[in-house]
């Protein structure tokens, strides 16, 4: 309370910087959630460009992401026909809901919007705004590495003293896992104001002194109309109104003191706690890449190279021995697709829409062209190369000459993750609520299971399946442990004991399956076709958990990666944590073990390292 009375109480006076900047007023929009099942979204949205386009003093509007439910194809041009309808122009982000379940890794938003960042000046005031993520993977908001480079480079030609409003999805806190990397560039300049949405709640902010405000969601939620901010910008302060486009209600419920701001770069806050490192001195980083994007995916090993892609597209191959850059490939899109290697040939997908393969020197050797972007990771077995990409198509092809074996047309999503082969069938997840059973030599359907759950967003898509004696096992995102007849399709049971979620793996002998709960442990279950009980829990410390990284066992150790940038390493003997190693803040994906002394990590930030144990 005492801070709203304090950002309400103004001080009439302003600096010569500001006395020269002409009042405005603008609309600040967010969260409009496109594509709910009963059509409201799209009203409460069609209600607020009404009500903006009945007045003749908003000059612009910001709209700053979760513009749609799923990211879809069919739901950011239904979201776009609406919002072009404004008379005023309008400037939008992405948020998490845009990007985290897109089909296309976010080329959607940009192909549909044009950018998915803005920078402009209006009346004397630079506004700056950039995507958010996560990208395909739960994870915490990540600013990209590229679009941080953007926002670097603004910055960098912005004036002191020019002021600045900057604009994200996520708050500008633990949320945003590189948040510190903004505040600290924003701190070097004029920012004058931070604005989010994410919260679906009118809410006043301190981000490490710069002053912040969440705003509401346009969505009515239980109420009878949604609504959204008129945002004044006065030669003295700043003051946010609560706008309902129905009833016409106005509420003024948040301002600022406009004057130029100069931080103390001095001044501690709380940053990122790599102290764990010191905990365990055997772990060293013995080589540490940085890509100059984020790389979602898991990096394969072959001949001596470390073979991974990133999120401009870029194949990059690094010596496994030093780190260093041995060739780069570039493809027209983002890559979210862990490469796979055999017979000297590497094979991944892109968001470009083709399924590529490539040499050991980097030279294209084929590629094919696909109906859509291929977010998923292909298995290769038995010189066929089996993949899942967001055409709703799944595909067998052959390894030498890049020729489709079969295609099967029946899925109702995109596949992003990395198929299972269990004899004569290949197991799948896609964003479409459903598991798939294929027979790899044909493509013929199988089966396909479901939890029963119409939500989309609850779909065993992100888990990579693990599979003993005819039983496949995964963990989704509702939190349940399921074991399926590999024959038959049929649900043998299902647990919740342990809530874990999206992340999955098994023993070297096939006696126990893991999971990564979302908050501090690790659990195991013994296999079998009847409901069991936890056999060991382990309680790690790594806090709360939602990224989909696999847990990977080798030489009775059980590897795995956080969404703060730690990898693990559990002792299965004597169920305890060996070792643990931060090595950034972002999510680190699931990560290469190539034994137990010898892991390739790679995070979301664009780190590959070697970690060694001596």
């Amino acid at each position: 309370m005492k801070n709203i009375l304090f950002v309400l109480c103004f001080v009439i006076s302003a600096t010569v910087s500001f006395a020269q900047t002409k009042p405005f007023r603008f609309a600040f929009v967010t969260d409009t959630h496109i594509g709910s099942p009963d059509g409201k979204a799209e009203e409460d949205l069609r209600r607020t460009v009404q009500d903006i386009n009945s007045k003749d003093d908003i000059d612009f509007v910001v709209v700053t992401g979760d513009i749609t439910e799923l990211g879809t194809n069919e739901e950011l041009p239904r979201a776009k026909k609406i919002l072009d309808s404004l008379k005023v122009k309008y400037y939008i982000i992405p948020g998490n809901h845009d990007v985290g379940w897109s089909e296309s890794g976010g080329m959607g938003f940009i192909t549909t919007f044009g950018s998915d960042r803005f920078t402009f000046d209006f009346n004397g005031i630079r506004f700056i705004a950039c995507a958010s993520g996560p990208y395909v993977r739960m994870s915490d908001g990540h600013i990209p590495r590229d679009a941080m480079n953007w926002v670097k480079n603004i910055l960098d030609t912005t004036a002191a003293d020019k002021p600045v409003i900057f604009l994200n999805h996520y708050p500008m806190d633990e949320q945003m896992d590189n948040w510190y990397e903004v505040t600290d560039l924003l701190k070097k300049r004029n920012t004058i104001l931070f604005l989010c949405g994410h919260g679906h709640t009118n809410k006043v902010f301190n981000f490490e002194d710069i002053p912040g405000v969440m705003g509401r969601s346009n969505l009515r939620a239980k109420k009878t109309e949604g609504g959204y901010n008129l945002v004044d910008i006065k030669m003295d302060s700043i003051l946010f109104t609560e706008r309902k486009p129905v009833s016409g209600e106005m509420k003024t419920w948040a301002g600022f003191k406009q004057e130029e701001k100069h931080y103390d770069l001095t001044k501690k806050f709380k940053r990122p706690d790599y102290s764990i490192n010191n905990q365990y001195p055997q772990v060293k980083q013995t080589w540490t890449f940085n890509s100059d994007a984020n790389v979602i995916s898991t990096p394969v090993i072959t001949n001596g190279l470390v073979v991974f892609g990133n999120q401009v597209g870029k194949v990059t191959a690094l010596s496994l021995k030093t780190g260093k850059e041995k060739w780069s490939y570039k493809t027209g899109g983002a890559i979210y697709s862990s490469p796979a290697a055999q017979q000297n040939k590497i094979v991944l997908g892109s968001t470009d829409g083709y399924i590529y393969c490539l040499n050991n020197n980097g030279k294209e050797q084929w590629k094919l062209k696909t109906g859509a972007a291929v977010l998923g990771c292909p298995t290769i077995e038995n010189n066929t190369v089996y993949i899942g990409g967001s055409d709703h198509q799944f595909r067998a092809i052959d390894l030498q000459t890049g020729k489709e074996l079969w295609r099967f047309n029946g899925l109702n999503g995109p596949v992003v993750s990395t198929p299972v082969i269990n004899k004569e069938a290949v197991i799948f997840g896609a964003w479409d609520t459903y598991l798939y059973s294929l027979n790899k030599n044909t493509g013929q359907l199988n089966w396909k299971w479901s939890n029963g759950s119409p939500v989309k967003n609850y779909s065993p898509a992100s888990c990579i399946p693990v599979v003993k004696d005819d039983i496949i096992y995964i963990a989704a995102p509702d939190r349940y442990l399921t074991a399926i007849d590999a024959n038959t399709g049929q649900a043998l049971w299902r647990t919740k004991e342990a809530g874990v979620r999206e992340s999955i793996g098994i023993s070297g002998d096939g006696k126990e399956v893991y999971g990564k709960t979302m908050q501090d442990t690790i659990v195991a279950f013994p296999t079998g076709r009847t409901i069991p009980k936890a056999a060991w829990k382990l309680h790690t410390g790594f806090g709360y958990e939602h990224a989909p990284s696999m847990l990977i066992e080798k030489d009775k150790f059980i590897f795995f990666g956080t969404r703060n940038g730690v990898v693990y390493a559990i002792d299965q003997k004597q169920k305890t944590t060996a070792w643990a190693f931060k090595l950034d803040n972002s999510m680190v994906n699931t990560v290469n073990v190539i034994n137990k002394k010898n892991i390739i990590a790679a995070t979301m930030d664009g780190k590959i390292s070697l970690l060694q144990v001596k």
